[in-house]
């Protein structure tokens, strides 16, 4: 239709309505359903205990948690906008703040993370969201933790910890980044070098110096979230979110090597014991210890944790928990010395109860 026409079809209807009753008056819309809450308020809720579980407050989504060797320490992430790499005292429950703070240290190792573009801006330390974590030990006290990036670069992002400080310090050495599009959620380092990092809808990636990023095979029929290696880097164990489910997978032999077993709740992180007896899946089911389903409920979920044998992949849930204030749908378990301790992506809190025998 020409302008022309349209004009005149504009001035035809303009006119039909002027001399015509008054036009009627809209029917009032519905009052719009407000969207549950997504996470916790920092701070909202007081830290005090639920029956025999007790808390860490003042953080904002520590989501993951890893031991520094002699379990004296621990370092948890913070996995949303403002949130922080806390170091954590096992024994008195303390946290410190130790990246980004005005004062990180930053010590780029060029030799080692060549195409890495620099350090992360410390004048705009709320723009990083610091969720997987990893850490690989090393000699004399010195280790190098890995951490999943989010933010102004899709990245894993290393640091080398000093657990000769106290706290332990951590400075940033490199970072290696992530193909555009990528939507990173765990990471393991691998023996011999290099690391395997979950990557969401698309598998588990694998980076080597020499080959740069690979999807593994056999790896992407899964939502993969949390992943663990076995000592000698020839097993992976990915946590396939929502299907409920874990994947224990070969890596670097033909033919691959698979098997799968149901969890019967969604896991999220995957950590192995210390002693590497175990792993840890901690997870979520909907309020009443169901599968979720959508509209999801996410301040309302149930925790989960389970242990599997990474022989035999035998499941037994050893933690069911309401939603409680603060603390929301655990993404991490691990035991550190006779207690259970669990990060929340959605709260403002770690938690941590006597471990169950």
């Amino acid at each position: 239709m020409s302008a022309v026409k349209l004009a005149r079809l504009g001035l035809v209807t303009m006119i039909a309505v002027g001399c015509g009753a008054p036009a009627p008056e809209p029917e009032p819309a519905a009052d719009a359903v407000p969207a549950p809450p997504q996470f916790a308020v920092t701070g909202e809720h007081p830290c005090d205990p639920v029956g025999g579980v007790q808390f860490i407050c003042g953080m904002v989504s520590p989501e993951d948690i890893v031991v520094i060797p002699g379990a004296e320490w621990a370092i948890v992430s913070g996995a949303r906008e403002g949130g922080r790499l806390n170091v954590v005292n096992v024994s008195d429950k303390t946290s410190t703040a130790v990246f980004p703070t005005p004062d990180s240290e930053l010590r780029l190792d060029a030799e080692a993370w060549p195409e890495c573009p620099g350090p992360l801006d410390l004048g705009n330390p709320d723009a990083s969201r610091l969720h997987g974590l990893y850490l690989d030990p090393g000699a004399d006290g010195i280790h190098t933790l890995l951490v999943v990036h989010h933010g102004p670069r899709e990245s894993i992002e290393f640091f080398e910890v000093d657990a000769g400080d106290s706290p332990p310090s951590l400075a940033w050495t490199g970072c290696a980044v992530a193909p555009e599009g990528a939507n990173l959620n765990s990471v393991v380092a691998l023996p011999g070098g290099g690391f395997a990092a979950t990557n969401a809808g698309i598998g588990v990636w694998e980076w080597q110096a020499d080959s740069g990023w690979e999807v593994l095979p056999e790896s992407g029929d899964t939502a993969p979230n949390g992943i663990e290696v076995s000592a000698d880097g020839q097993t992976l164990y990915i946590a396939g979110w929502a299907e409920e489910k874990l994947t224990r997978l070969s890596r670097g032999v033909e033919p691959v090597r698979k098997d799968v077993v149901e969890l019967g709740f969604r896991p999220d992180n995957l950590r192995m014991a210390l002693d590497g007896s175990v792993i840890y899946a901690a997870g979520h089911t909907d309020r009443d210890g169901n599968s979720i389903t959508d509209p999801r409920e996410p301040t309302l979920e149930t925790s989960n944790v389970a242990v599997i044998d990474p022989e035999t992949l035998e499941v037994e849930r050893i933690f069911v928990h309401a939603a409680m204030d603060g603390f929301i749908s655990s993404t991490t378990a691990l035991r550190i010395g006779d207690e259970l301790w669990l990060g929340s992506y959605r709260g403002d809190r770690l938690a941590y109860l006597p471990a169950p025998e």
